[in-house]
């Protein structure tokens, strides 16, 4: 994993996880400031992995800078499979809770600065802080909603709509991502990507 060059500060990197928790749900000063003290910084550079598949992931990352990908790798080809960038946690849901190996990797999309906390740190949590149960509901239901999302983008048969969906739901990011990585978590190949874009631009 290759260090970022311009390094967050802890005191940036715990402030800004704390404005993200109490825009969710309010928590206690006291959870609050076990979980700043508990979290530790991490600083990973473009390109890089963040988790490698067959690896198992013990912890839970919040996203202060950049963006992020997961994948699978089918053969020589890896199909993306989440995007997220700022003010998102991210891990690999299935190695984190069940103790498993990861079945994906997760990539740095930019120089990335994450705050990271162990699973057992979090566990604690929940019977410490009570308020923290809810937190991670709602933070649960979000996932399964995006995750209902890119099973709805992957129903989809026709590749306009799903781009015009990508669009609607993740406009923010279209000039941060490499299209390839847009095609294919669109599941449509970059050529048609392309065609469609450029549809789109002479329209105009």
């Amino acid at each position: 994993m290759n260090v970022e060059k311009n390094q967050t500060s802890s005191v940036e990197i715990a402030g800004a996880f704390s404005a993200m928790v109490n825009a969710i749900y309010p928590v206690s000063k006291e959870a609050l400031d076990y979980v700043t003290k508990r979290m530790s910084p991490v600083y990973i550079q473009k390109g890089s992995l963040l988790v490698s598949s067959g690896q198992h992931c013990d912890h839970l990352y919040f996203v202060v800078k950049g963006v992020l990908r997961g994948y699978v790798q089918q053969g020589t080809k890896e199909i993306t499979t989440w995007i997220t960038a700022e003010n998102e946690l991210v891990t690999s849901i299935s190695s984190f809770y069940q103790k498993v190996p990861s079945i994906e990797n997760i990539e740095a999309l930019e120089d990335c600065t994450l705050a990271t906390i162990h699973r057992d740190d979090l566990n604690y949590m929940y019977t410490a802080f009570p308020e923290v149960n809810a937190f991670v509901r709602i933070v649960l239901e979000k996932y399964y909603q995006d995750a209902e999302e890119r099973a709805y983008i992957a129903r989809l048969t026709e590749a306009t709509g799903k781009y015009h969906r990508f669009i609607n739901t993740k406009s923010h990011l279209l000039n941060r991502i490499p299209l390839k990585f847009i095609a294919s978590y669109l599941g449509m190949t970059l050529e048609t990507l392309s065609r469609i874009r450029s549809k789109i631009t002479y329209s105009r």
